[in-house]
């Protein structure tokens, strides 16, 4: 079955493209609500990272009274082993890679290619990533877990075995609590994946000082 091509923002570096960040957002927003972060990174002003934050589609969301927004997938409670809806999960896994197909077809090979994501855009990085075929440069996900809960997702690929995998949460994170997402590096760092945790004082968000983090981060993974 052919997968829809998602509607984006994309922000292409000065220079020609030898990169790429695709960065997903979370719950009830779209790829607007975190385009205006790229000049917040501290990235050199010759960069050649190609920046394409997606909009995920709309769906009715149990959590939030069955309110239909932009979501990657159905959150069914608050139950951290059993909050995400797979099949959504699998739907959206499938857009996604899609999103990394297409850039390898503009000649952006997959491992000058990093997935991002914040809370559910960070639950679809890390699902994605650690199951992609191809190696990629990085995985990062901001303030999120795994849909698993205290497990890695079936079929992870052994390409991504070694990637650089980036993780923060913020301490008081009221949304998703600070110990989802201790959980997911617990069960990462126990089957021997590369994962950089940070924890910062905040809420469910994030911070100038963070993002300058992050571009340091990317800059090391695509220079």
């Amino acid at each position: 079955m052919s997968v829809v091509p998602l509607e984006r923002i994309t922000i292409e570096p000065k220079g020609v493209a030898n990169a790429c960040v695709i960065w997903l957002h979370g719950l009830g927003d779209s790829g607007a609500g975190f385009a205006p972060v790229v000049p917040a990174l501290g990235l050199k002003t010759d960069h050649s990272i190609r920046f394409v934050f997606p909009h995920a589609p709309e769906q009715a969301v149990t959590i939030n009274a069955g309110y239909v927004m932009r979501s990657w997938y159905d959150i069914k409670g608050m139950d951290l082993l059993d909050r995400a809806d797979l099949p959504g999960v699998l739907a959206s896994e499938a857009r996604v890679k899609a999103l990394i197909e297409e850039q390898e077809a503009l000649g952006i090979s997959a491992d000058r290619i990093i997935l991002a994501g914040f809370s559910q855009g960070g639950v679809m990085s890390l699902f994605t990533g650690l199951r992609y075929s191809k190696k990629l440069a990085g995985i990062m996900g901001l303030s999120c877990y795994l849909p698993s809960g205290d497990k890695l997702p079936n079929d992870v690929s052994e390409q991504n075995r070694s990637t650089a995998i980036l993780q923060h949460h913020g301490l008081q994170d009221e949304v998703v609590p600070h110990q989802a997402g201790v959980m997911a590096r617990k069960a990462l760092l126990a089957a021997g994946y590369q994962t950089q945790w940070q924890e910062y004082t905040m809420g469910h968000n994030v911070l100038p000082q963070q993002l300058l983090d992050i571009g340091r981060w990317l800059t090391a993974r695509l220079s």
